[in-house]
């Protein structure tokens, strides 16, 4: 019996020390910045999130979106112009953690098992 305490004493520790941060209200407003890797070019978008809608700015050209809150970290993304039956695709958006000044999240087509993830860093609240 007491062999199987002292193992599981530092197992308790290591798992009390990891605690991801979830502040995602944090960041259901403000204007955000997005780089990612494409073929090795570094692409940058930048968006300004209100509560209910998102205008994102990518090489020179803007798109607006409505957001669905479905919990304080989840929300859906579905372009309000959509140019192509590709664009008219909901994006399912869930953040997994959070820092002061950035997220993690994970990001892929509603009802498709495919996602991807990337960090979202927040240039300036509005106030």
């Amino acid at each position: 019996m007491s062999k199987k305490i002292i193992f599981l004493l530092p197992l308790l520790a290591l798992m009390s020390c990891y605690n991801v941060e979830h502040n995602c209200k944090d960041f259901k407003t403000g204007k955000f910045k997005f780089e990612y890797e494409v073929d090795g070019v570094k692409k940058t978008t930048v968006f300004e999130r209100k509560e209910s809608i998102e205008i994102e700015t990518f090489e020179g050209k803007t798109d607006t979106s409505s957001i669905r809150w479905v919990s304080d970290c989840e929300y859906i993304l579905q372009k309000i112009h959509p140019k192509n039956m590709e664009e008219k695709k909901a994006i399912s958006m869930k953040i997994l953690s959070t820092s002061k000044k950035s997220y993690t999240f994970e990001f892929g087509i509603v009802g498709s098992d495919k996602k991807q993830r990337g960090t979202v860093e927040k240039i300036s609240d509005f106030r």
